[in-house]
């Protein structure tokens, strides 16, 4: 395991610095960690100085003391950034790392240069929800309410994490309270609007077969981000990166040197 600390806002957070060249900053996706991205992070570095992190919450690093949405993680990623006094790099961002991403090429006061972009089977675009989907929220809901009345809570004190815990996915299942809750604000940012204010180059790599971010994803956002180009893999999952790493791998690096 990676194990270098700073502290950034009061959290304790690990991170990875590793290589020499132009700076390559590789945001994690939710629920990975520095060591999900290290065959990634190898590849990368015999010609760049790579940053990566375990994001708050994850990994060897401290969890928040609140729920976060897109904009607190925006905020702590460039806090990051300046911590190591980065003035000009490169941003990857693999699922929940190129939402916050995408979130914050919208500011518009940002005084850090950027100049390409790479997103990995992105996060960011909500989809509207099927009938069964819709029908499941609801009985969720009404299962919460009921759990949460006074005399139910009173005779079957554990039954709202019960009903959790059915209802939720896998990573809901794994995440503490306060991640719980980040988790619903992210997931429920719609970030589509803000694809068209994405003008650096912009490669997009996705996997025909991720099921997290459907190939669909990548073909809005391709359509969206004006100076934008998607390399699409058959039989590829939404970690592209580890099923195919020699071919990404030079994939990134002929995007990242030509001018």
């Amino acid at each position: 395991m990676i194990k270098i600390k700073t502290i950034i806002d009061g959290l304790s957070i690990n991170y990875i610095k590793r290589g020499s060249g132009k700076i390559v900053l590789i945001l994690p996706g939710w629920g990975t960690t520095i060591n999900t991205y290290m065959p990634l992070i190898n590849n990368l570095s015999t010609y760049s100085t790579v940053y990566s992190l375990d994001m708050p919450g994850f990994g060897y690093s401290q969890e928040p003391d609140v729920s976060w949405n897109v904009d607190n993680y925006v905020d702590f990623v460039i806090k990051f950034i300046k911590k190591f006094n980065i003035n000009e790099l490169d941003l990857i961002g693999h699922s929940n790392g190129g939402r916050i991403i995408i979130k914050l090429l919208s500011k518009k006061d940002l005084d850090i240069k950027i100049n390409k972009v790479i997103l990995i089977g992105s996060a960011g675009i909500v989809h509207q929800k099927s009938s069964k989907l819709s029908f499941k929220v609801r009985l969720f809901k009404f299962c919460k309410k009921f759990a949460q009345l006074k005399p139910i809570e009173k005779v079957f004190p554990n039954l709202l994490d019960k009903v959790k815990n059915h209802f939720g996915s896998e990573d809901y299942r794994n995440s503490t309270p306060i991640m719980r809750e980040t988790m619903v604000r992210l997931i429920n940012e719609d970030l589509t609007n803000l694809l068209p204010n994405i003008k650096l180059p912009t490669l997009l790599i996705w996997g025909e077969n991720d099921t997290a971010t459907p190939i669909e994803d990548a073909k809005l956002m391709n359509d969206l981000i004006p100076n934008s180009k998607l390399i699409k893999l058959e039989n590829c999952s939404h970690y592209v990166f580890l099923e195919k790493l020699d071919y990404v791998g030079q994939v990134i690096k002929d995007f990242l040197s030509r001018r």
